[in-house]
């Protein structure tokens, strides 16, 4: 049975049709044409009418019973229906999901908003020492180790993360393959020709001048055995270890999602071919069931959470593979109460391009959320040294609309991540680089910022989760309503600035 999120409602099996204006459906389903004779008042009493005076408080009442009684019962019985896929081969029945965090050192939260997850560090160092026999990386850079960047002590953990999986290749034999944007000048590569040299791993590199005209290879994305998976902001870079505010997700004993994960590995595998082109069709082995149609239905407590990864861009998606910008623009759709947002960068632009174009499809999904539907509207943007002055001129068009109408809810703070003095000396770090969205039923962690380019010429992926169907009011916590609590954990701190107009 499939479940669609519906704005407002909850959607049960066979929902009964409602009527239009012209007609009223009585309990036992029949239809009955409204006429002006029907209505009129010296009518109602009459011997043949339809319904009497002595009606309406009956009516009123199995109406109350039918809320109050069989829609509850409806709600079980589809919840038990979709429980019952356990048993199926598209449920994944022994997953475990975590949210994982960088917190930059010097970063402290005060009072009881302090809660952290499980850093970058320790879950890539876990990743590593659990691996049997195959470690994949997707990454967009590789500046790991000590003598690199800046001759700062954090650096250290970027040099432990390295050792590991040169020992995972060299001494227990772990197939390490690695898939990389192009190396130049600002980022060499240094680290991956190192591993390659020492016959650690294999190494491609995707040239997106070549595939697209332009754009890079921006996935941050591990797989471990095809078992174990992790999506999210940091780079393979000791700064996103200790110097950068990042977010991700990780899911342990998820075969089923991190063989799908690998069928986008193998994209850029291919593409990292020498004199790789994009192919007009990819091959039916690369294509995928799950998406946002059909997501993936994870069991976890007795309750069936819904996923997927989405993808961009559109030439790199094989069949069945959703595309990044339609997985966003759906969850922004489907929010009922509040659509929060963290990421470092927000332009409706491509700015990356020759000519600055205009591309308002997330900023006009936001605003139509906002106005439409009166859904909460909460944008959480990074400042720091590159921010481009121009942002501000998007971000106050957006604030624009707060309280414009009746119910329209917007509002824009800047996150600032602490530096003191020697901090300030490393160059690219001291920022919230956080890539995610939650609202009231879906957590979206990305790994691309929030401009056209990353979704129309750029490769990036989203891990999508939304909360069961008929259990978004529960108490206890999920993915989801975590996610929830690190953006109020870091809106209300001392962090945050609010922007004004």
């Amino acid at each position: 049975m499939k479940y669609q999120f519906n704005r407002g409602q909850k959607t049960v099996p066979e929902t009964p049709t409602l009527p239009n204006h012209h007609e009223e459906n009585n309990l036992w389903g029949q239809t009955y044409a409204l006429t002006e004779s029907d209505s009129s008042p010296d009518e109602w009493g009459g011997k043949n009418r339809w319904c009497k005076p002595s009606c309406i408080p009956i009516s009123i009442i199995c109406i109350l019973i039918f809320l109050v009684v069989l829609l509850p019962l409806l709600d079980q019985a589809a919840e038990r229906a979709l429980f019952e896929l356990n048993s199926s081969s598209d449920v994944c029945k022994n997953c475990k999901l975590s949210l994982i965090e960088s917190i930059p050192d010097g970063l402290i939260y005060n009072g009881s908003s302090s809660t952290t997850y499980p850093s970058t560090f320790d879950t890539w160092m876990g990743l590593i020492g659990s691996a049997h026999s195959s470690i994949e990386i997707a990454s967009l850079y590789w500046t790991l180790r000590l003598s690199e960047v800046y001759p700062d002590p954090s650096s250290n953990k970027g040099e432990k993360v390295f050792q590991a999986l040169l020992k995972a290749g060299l001494d227990r034999g772990v197939t390490i393959r690695i898939a990389q944007n192009a190396p130049s000048q600002q980022y060499p590569n240094v680290d991956t020709e190192f591993l390659v040299k020492r016959k650690a791993a294999e190494v491609r590199s995707l040239n997106f001048a070549k595939l697209l005209g332009g754009g890079v290879l921006h996935t941050k994305m591990w797989i471990i055995d095809r078992k174990h998976l992790y999506i999210g902001s940091a780079n393979m870079d000791w700064r996103s270890l200790t110097q950068v505010k990042e977010m991700g997700i990780a899911a342990y004993n998820c075969s089923c999602l991190a063989e799908d994960a690998a069928k986008i590995f193998e994209v850029y595998w291919a593409l990292g071919e020498e004199n790789a082109k994009i192919p007009s069709y990819w091959p039916s082995s690369l294509s995928t069931k799950i998406n946002m149609n059909t997501p993936l239905h994870l069991l976890n407590n007795n309750e069936t959470f819904q996923t997927y990864l989405s993808s961009s861009p559109l030439p790199f998606n094989p069949s069945g593979r959703t595309n990044d910008i339609d997985a966003l623009v759906n969850v922004v759709q489907h929010a009922e109460k509040f659509i929060y947002i963290a990421v470092m960068d927000y332009f409706p632009l491509m700015i990356y391009t020759p000519k600055v174009v205009f591309w308002p499809v997330i900023d006009d999904a936001l605003k139509t959320a906002a106005i439409d539907h009166k859904v909460k509207v909460r944008l959480l943007i990074s400042q720091w040294n590159h921010s481009r002055p121009s942002e501000d001129n998007f971000l106050k068009s957006i604030i624009s609309i707060d309280k414009s109408y009746p119910g329209v809810s917007v509002e824009v703070r800047r996150f600032i991540v602490p530096a003191n003095e020697e901090q300030r000396k490393i160059p690219f770090a001291r920022v919230n680089h956080n890539k995610y969205m939650v609202t009231d039923n879906t957590a979206y962690i990305g790994t691309s910022n929030w401009s056209g380019d990353y979704f129309t010429d750029t490769a990036g992926v989203s891990f999508v989760l939304h909360d069961p169907v008929f259990d978004r009011n529960a108490s206890h916590t999920t993915i989801r309503s975590e996610l929830q609590m690190v953006f109020e954990r870091d809106w209300n701190s001392q962090y945050a600035h609010p922007m004004k107009m």
